[in-house]
């Protein structure tokens, strides 16, 4: 007899899945009765907040959902703040619960990890989440939640089995993928008029959000076509190769990129929620669009929040910069190089050379250490994939740092900022993309939230660069208290020689006393078969 949860692992490997994170528990063992059959492999990390973890990093690099075994009850609980930093950032994540026996749900008789409700718990932090009644129930389920990944707004789905429906007959079951939808395309009118506009500004800017990660080539070409001074949110590094003339960074939060965006006649926002936390970050409420909006995203009721748009389109970024390329006349073929300098830039790179000239005094002089020591990252570890924590130099990285491409840097400090996302995320990130150096970014007090996923990155042989910045506590909350005239209570923690603990769980671990060390260190890291941390102290000498 084929039982369900044996379908189920046959049904996610249809659907191209080729790992899955998770902690087997008394009430999922019977998920994994099926895994040896597929070509899936299973990950154990050391809690379910690192499994969502991983699967979110994992999504990041590959556009691919996530996808989690977990536990009902605590280990639901554990994962819910994963969850929520991939709902807030739009990732693909699958998230394959059990649950108690149908006769027992919201009974409240005190059942091994009974929850009132679960699948409501739950609702809050995904595109959508299901109680499976029966089996003949999963095909259409799994298939919604492929249709989310695939042609809507990529968010966590929650798919919670009663215990007694994983071991119920499933022979009768078809386990073919669904046909799934394209990403919609734009309307017509819209592109007309979108086209209109743009043709006719004089100074416009274009907005690139993380929806337009995977359009490198097209955003190139459309920007350049335009002669548009271009920003990135956090999400969207990368899009722009490094030193592009008309890339601005991710410096939507500072007085001379707000002044441009508001002097502006037509600004071009693509796939970008215009959030705070990418256009606001120093939450005083002053990033304007005064001229003309044209907003294109995914999600129709994301068009409708922030900034109201004059003309809002509901389109692929893709898809929409394809038609809006043809529309202009504009080839949309990868552009050879960066733009050559001329004598007399077009205005639009002039534009961003004197902003560029505005902004190099006013970075403070604790940024340009962390940016020295980012850039020795890159240097070393060509092609890196960056993925940071909430630590201070990620902060300043999401300013200065210059991804090489797309889904190269991301962190948890947007969005829903959550703490101990760095770790694990890496350790994802590399088992998604095994050939490319994963440099986890975090700090001191981050790492002490997830810190036993050194394990599963050494159980797994998982070959990541653990780059610890160490300040000895909350360093940012700290300062920010201090501005404020606050007691700085609770921020100066004890912190443990966390080189020492690295190397009791099997790590490599080394603390970087300068530049020359620290890049000596990265040398030795890239020829490891598994994780190196190297602590950074934010005393040492790295000016």
């Amino acid at each position: 007899m084929l039982t369900c949860g044996e379908a189920l692992v046959q049904l996610l490997e249809a659907y191209g899945v080729d790992t899955v994170f998770g902690i087997p528990g008394v009430h999922t063992v019977e998920l994994y009765r099926g895994l040896p059959a597929t070509r899936i492999t299973h990950v154990t990390p050391r809690h379910e907040q690192g499994a969502g973890f991983m699967a979110d990093g994992y999504a990041r690099v590959t556009g691919k959902p996530g996808t989690c075994f977990i536990i009902s009850g605590p280990g639901m609980t554990n994962i819910l703040t994963a969850m929520g930093q991939a709902y807030a950032d739009s990732v693909p994540m699958l998230v394959i619960s059990s649950v108690n026996r149908r006769e027992q749900l919201g009974l409240g008789e005190g059942r091994l990890h009974e929850l009132p409700s679960q699948r409501n718990m739950v609702a809050g932090v995904s595109a959508f989440s299901h109680t499976l009644q029966q089996p003949d129930e999963l095909p259409r389920v799994l298939a919604r939640a492929f249709a989310v990944f695939r042609g809507a707004r990529p968010r966590p789905v929650h798919i919670e089995i009663p215990i007694d429906v994983i071991t119920a007959p499933a022979d009768h079951l078809v386990l073919e993928a669904a046909a799934l939808p394209a990403p919609p395309a734009p309307d017509a009118a819209l592109m007309d008029a979108a086209a209109e506009l743009l043709a006719a500004a004089q100074q416009p800017v274009v907005l690139l959000g993380g929806g337009a990660a995977d359009h490198a080539e097209a955003a190139r070409a459309l920007v350049e076509a335009l002669d548009a001074p271009t920003t990135c949110t956090v999400n969207a590094k990368g899009l722009l190769p490094k030193g592009h003339p008309l890339a601005l960074g991710s410096t939507q939060s500072l007085d001379p990129v707000r002044k441009l965006v508001r002097e502006a006649d037509v600004v071009l926002a693509i796939g970008t929620e215009l959030g705070e936390t990418d256009y606001d970050a120093v939450f005083d409420g002053n990033f304007r669009i005064d001229g003309r909006l044209i907003r294109v995203d995914i999600d129709a009721e994301q068009l409708q929040r922030n900034h109201l748009a004059h003309l809002a389109i509901v389109s692929d970024a893709g898809r929409f910069m394809q038609a809006l390329l043809e529309r202009l006349s504009i080839p949309s073929a990868t552009p050879s190089a960066t733009p050559a300098a001329a004598a007399t830039p077009p205005p639009g790179q002039q534009r961003v050379a004197d902003i560029q000239r505005q902004l190099a005094p006013e970075w403070p002089p604790a940024w340009r250490t962390q940016q020295r020591v980012l850039e020795l990252v890159q240097r070393t570890l060509p092609g890196a994939i960056v993925v940071g924590d909430s630590t201070q130099p990620v902060y300043s990285g999401n300013f200065l740092y210059e991804a090489e491409s797309p889904r190269s840097w991301f962190n948890s400090s947007t969005g829903y900022g959550t703490l101990g996302y760095g770790l694990p995320a890496a350790i994802g990130a590399k088992l998604a993309a095994p050939h490319r150096p994963v440099v986890s970014l975090i700090g001191d007090g981050g790492i002490q939230f997830t810190l036993p996923e050194l394990a599963s990155a050494v159980e797994t042989k998982t070959p990541i660069v653990i780059l610890l910045w160490n300040n000895q506590g909350y360093g940012e909350i700290k300062r920010y208290m201090q501005e404020r005239e606050i007691p700085t209570i609770g921020v100066d923690i004890y912190t443990p020689d966390l080189v020492a603990i690295a190397r009791g769980y099997g790590c490599e671990a080394h603390t970087a006393t300068g530049l020359d060390h620290l890049e000596r260190l990265l040398q030795q890291a890239k020829e490891a078969d598994g994780p190196w941390l190297i602590e950074v102290r934010e005393e040492g000498d790295f000016a």
